[in-house]
Formats: structure tokens, sequence, C-alpha cells
């Protein structure tokens, strides 16, 4: 393989040579009037009519007065046939000096090659763009996982189908926000930057604002802004943004991803929950076409009603144990003892009851379930069951053992609100930095009067990997979060 820099200097020598030739390596535009997609679909109708398009040059056959080359745009690749005769030996000769990798405008006209393949016979080529560094290798491709990752513009060109998914998870954010505005959700933005870190249990980024002399945290959640909107008389909501977590990387975990909440007033989690199931189904049709998809080889059905499983009903079912059997703190602790899982001394219940969930009851729920009856304890702004007042009428849905959606009938009495911030605040005290914090703010909004309301939250990440059947949510955030490397670093792909 040529040294990198050997290449370089190759190039370089390319470029200032076409600019003596009064060829602009870098051009300003380009009016295409068709995409190869298009070419292709339309064959019969376009067959001998003239078209101009665009794209990245992926190969490259030099056959004396006749060059082959395949261009690359958004949709695919289509075969560009360049004959000496056509553009004449001067700029034949420039022409064949074009890499892989160089970005060209072709204008020319549709026809089919002699062994059969949809072709442009090229009467004008334009440089656009020169590429100063070559393509990975193209029968190995770029493999290399963390390559692909760090560097996903060169991931985009030479994979189609990493373009495909996020052609893909575009069209899933567009299917879901037209489900919704279609039954009267007002699409709203809210704060990326909070005084004080709420909605979800977990650990903030924080940074500092040098005006104001404050620090602020990104959000963990969207909820309670959402919230306090629906105070105001926004009556149905929703967002989809980017939402920040200081927490572990995983297949699973981004610190960085995005969410979608919605509120709707006058509506309960049951309410919600159907919407819910109606919401992913459709999105799950309009992708596949079909409600029945495969994901890392499991076949799952996404015909509504989905499944209905109490919690604890579950954790009988999985681990044996019967939680309505057990009232106290010291007979959970007891039996987690007996189960081997290890929780805190000073562990309630309800979370002990979660823990039981976590390890017997999520790995088994393949097709999309809804679980409900969450204890108090873990679920500090939901409301709490009018039967049942130590559970909250909440859902989580899972798919293929991972929580998708979180949902409840929301929390709108501002004195139990108070009480269970409160009961947050001492847990943070007793070490737990995931713990709620109080919001007075939102507390205050609650005294004037939350309608009842129904919440969702979405996981847009985790959605996108079920109905692209990519197995880590880094191969569907475009730019996933990594460790900093030495950019001096040869990559073994190059």
């Amino acid at each position: 393989m040529e040294n990198t820099n050997d290449l370089w200097r190759i190039r370089l020598d390319k470029l200032e040579m076409f600019r003596q030739a009064d060829i602009n390596p870098f051009a300003d535009r380009y009016v295409r009037t068709h995409k190869t997609s298009e070419i292709l679909d339309r064959f019969e109708e376009l067959e001998g009519q003239e078209v101009s398009l665009a794209g990245r040059i992926m190969s490259k056959r030099d056959q004396g007065k006749v060059i082959f080359t395949h261009i690359q745009d958004i949709d695919g690749r289509l075969q560009i046939y360049i004959r000496m005769d056509d553009l004449g030996q001067a700029m034949f000769e420039l022409i064949s000096k074009f890499d892989v990798g160089d970005i060209i405008g072709v204008q020319g006209k549709v026809f089919r090659t002699k062994r059969g393949e949809i072709s442009i016979h090229a009467k004008e080529v334009t440089l656009l763009s020169k590429a100063m560094r070559p393509l990975p290798e193209k029968f190995h491709g770029l493999t290399n996982v963390e390559t692909r990752y760090r560097r996903r513009y060169l991931d985009l060109v030479m994979n189609p189908d990493v373009r495909k998914v996020f052609v893909t998870r575009s069209k899933i954010i567009r299917f879901m926000r037209e489900f919704l505005e279609e039954r009267d959700f007002l699409e709203v933005e809210t704060p990326t930057l909070h005084t004080i870190p709420g909605g979800a249990a977990a650990r903030p980024f924080i940074t500092h604002h040098n005006a104001l002399d404050i620090d602020l945290y990104l959000r963990i959640a969207l909820e309670l802004p959402l919230k306090r909107l629906i105070v105001g008389g926004l009556e149905k909501v929703f967002e989809i943004g980017r939402t920040f977590r200081n927490e572990g990387i995983s297949i699973k975990h981004n610190p960085e991803f995005t969410m979608m909440e919605l509120y709707q007033a006058y509506a309960n989690y049951e309410d919600i929950m159907e919407l819910t199931e109606e919401m992913i189904a459709h999105i799950v049709q309009r992708i596949h076409g079909t409600l029945e998809i495969t994901y890392q080889g499991q076949a799952l059905q996404f015909k509504t009603p989905w499944r209905r499983l109490p919690m604890l009903d579950g954790i009988l079912e999985y681990s044996g144990v019967d939680f309505k059997d057990i009232a106290t703190d010291e007979q959970a602790l007891l039996v987690a003892k007996e189960k081997g899982l290890h929780v805190a001394a000073d562990a309630s219940r309800g979370k002990i009851i979660n823990e039981f969930f976590e390890a017997f009851v999520e790995p088994n729920l393949i097709q999309p379930t809804f679980i409900i009856g969450h204890p108090v304890e873990i679920s500090p702004l939901a409301k709490r069951n009018a039967k049942q007042p130590e559970y909250t009428d909440r859902f989580e849905a899972f798919i293929f053992g991972r929580e998708l959606a979180n949902a409840f009938s929301e929390l709108n009495d501002p004195i139990d609100q108070r009480q269970r911030f409160e009961a947050q605040v001492a847990e943070r005290a007793k070490g737990d930095d995931e713990a709620h914090s109080m919001d007075e703010d939102f507390v205050q909004a609650l005294e004037y009067g939350l309608p009842p309301t129904g919440g969702l939250g979405i996981g847009i990440d985790r959605l996108v990997m079920l109905l692209t059947d990519s197995a880590s949510i880094r191969d569907v955030i475009l730019f996933p979060t990594m460790r900093p490397r030495d950019e001096s670093a040869q990559d073994e792909d190059m």
C-alpha cells in the first residue's frame, strides 16, 4: 500500500494540473435532473433521453479510448460510459486522471449496454470535488468498527446498508410526527439547559453559564417543561429532542440520545397505552408493509392489542416469588438474598420489586408487552392507583427484552408531588445521585392546576434499532459518543 503522504502528493499534483487546464476542482454548484434510482426505476420511459446526475466515483476501468465508471448518490450506483470520440482527446485525458472518490457531474443519454446494464452515455463530464484522500480499499471495504463510528462519513460512502439505516431513521421520525399531528398534537420546543435536572432518574451533565454565573444541566428528560405547558392550556403537546445522561455506554445506551415525549390533557395511562401501540404499529406498517418483522433472528408481532402484564404477576411467573405475600421491607430483603440479588441494605420493598423485575422478567419480554403496576418508590412523577395506592398508574413497553417506552397518568396532586420530591431528596442525601432534586417551580405550577393528563416517552434510537435490525445503538446514531483518539494514527482500513 502506498504511503499516505505519497498519495497526497500525487493528488496534489493532479489538482494543480486541473487548475492549469482551467478546470475548477471544487465547483460551486451543479444542476442535476435525476438521481440514480429514478433512472433505474424509469428506464423504459427515460431510454434515449438526455439527463444529468451527480455522484461520487466508486469504480473506474480505463479501456484505451473508453472509460467505464460507476458513480454513487444517496439512492445507489449507476454506470457511466465515457468515450474519447464523444468528448475529444484533451478532455478525455483529463477525465482519465480522475480518481475513485472524486465527485463528478455527468450529462448524457440513458441507454442499456450490450451486457444489459443500464448506463449513461456521457457527452459531458464535470469535476465537482477532487478527493484528496483515497477511499478504503474496495475489496475489504470499511470494516473496522471503531473507524466506522469515528468516521461515519466514510461509513456512509462505503456501506449502502448504513445509508439505508439512516434514511429509515428519518422516515420513522417523520411517520411518528405525522401520526401525532393528525391527532392534533402540537409540536413544541423546550429548553435543553435546565437549572434543575428532572423528569428521570439519571445523572446529568453539568455546565456553567458565565454571564449569569450559575451552573446549568443538560436535560435528562423532556417531561417537566412539557407538563408546565399542559398547565398553561396547551392540551396536546409533543417534542422530539436530544437528551443527555452522564452514564455508561453499551449496545443499548449512549450518553446523548433522542426522545419523543408527549402529554395529553384529560387522558390517563390507559388512553396513552392505546395510542402507543397504535402509533408503533402504524410506523412498523409504514416502514415494512407488515406488522410482523424479524429482529436479530427473532420474529416480532406488532398486531394490537399488545399484552398487558402486571409487574407482580410477571415476577411470580418468571421467579416464583409472590410479592403479594411480602408486605414489609425486611421480608423483601430476605427473599432478595435467597434469590441471590445484591440490593442495598436499606432498600425498600418497591425498589426490590423493581430489582426482581429487571433480573427475572425483563429478559423474557420478547413480544411487545406493557408492564403495569409499578411501585410508587420507583415512580416519583406518576399518579397513585386509586385502589392500590402503593402502586401507580404507569406502564413501560418492552420489546426484545428492552424498554422502549415509559408512560403514566401524571401526578397532578401538588401536595403528593412535594412529598415525593422530598423523599427523592432524602435518597440523594443518602448517596443516590440519580434521585430527583426538589423542583419548587414545578410544584408551584401544579398548584395552579394540572388537568388529568397522560404522558409518554419513547426512545427513538431503540425504536430505530428494532425497525432496522441493528444490534447496537451506535449503529443508529450518526455520531455516537466515543473516547477521543490520536487522529494522527493510521486507521486499519485506510
